[in-house]
């Protein structure tokens, strides 16, 4: 594992294959099929199917996602004091003209607005608080992507700028593409990227007709201030 910390650290991302078999892949894909897809948690439009608060709209995936060797790779890598706070499903369809353009993932999702000092830039979607916080929250956090798919630049991958973690707030305006370089993260169906908040991110079309399908899930070692909290707040169980 100490070539994967070393990657997160330096350039802001990892990737590690075969976390998931398939037949565990099949299993994660079979359970999604069956979510009422009434709530307003649901997203769904030509380019896109999301389900925000996956895990809560459907606990019972837990179990599968949650596995000896899924917890084993987090303790190593980080540690045993983060939790769950926020996860998304993905699923980018064959034909998707969807894109996003460079970013980095600079706000959380907390159960209600209350003005803190530090907390800046509300915004409410599907009836979900979004602020940013102060730096050190989304510098101590990670992300881990689940990739239900093959994932390559053809349908979707994430693009990356190795380092860009490490120098706070950059935008995508402000990108030096004469001295930044660009990394393309293609996955294997039941592998895992995992990447740092602040690392500049995006995605192009699919090109391939071929799906993207990805588990989104946000961790945090760190209490809010104000009395904010994570709208999402679980336990690696």
């Amino acid at each position: 594992m100490e070539s994967h910390i070393d990657q997160i650290e330096t350039a802001g991302f990892t990737i590690l294959n075969n976390v998931f078999s398939d037949e565990q892949v099949q299993q994660l894909c079979a359970l999604i099929g069956t979510a009422n897809g009434s709530s307003e948690t649901f997203r769904r439009s030509a380019d896109l199917f999301a389900i925000r608060q996956f895990l809560k709209e459907i606990p019972e995936i837990q179990q599968l996602i949650f596995t000896e060797k899924f917890k084993n790779i987090i303790t190593r890598l980080f540690g045993s004091d983060y939790f769950v706070v926020k996860s998304i499903y993905f699923d980018k369809p064959e034909q998707s003209n969807w894109f996003v353009s460079y970013h980095q993932d600079l706000t959380i999702s907390v159960d209600q607005k209350t003005e803190v000092d530090g907390y800046t830039k509300w915004t409410v979607k599907q009836e979900q608080f979004a602020v940013q916080p102060p730096l050190n929250i989304l510098e101590k956090g990670f992300t881990i992507r689940i990739h239900l798919d093959d994932t390559d630049e053809n349908n979707g991958a994430l693009k990356v700028v190795p380092g860009s973690h490490l120098k706070g707030i950059y935008r995508s305006e402000d990108i030096d593409w004469k001295t930044e370089t660009e990394a393309v993260c293609s996955v294997p169906l039941g592998g895992v990227m995992i990447m740092k908040p602040l690392l500049l991110h995006s995605s192009n079309r699919t090109t391939n007709n071929n799906k993207r399908r990805v588990i989104h899930i946000e961790f945090s070692n760190q209490e809010l201030s104000g009395g904010l909290q994570w709208a999402e707040n679980a336990q690696i169980s």
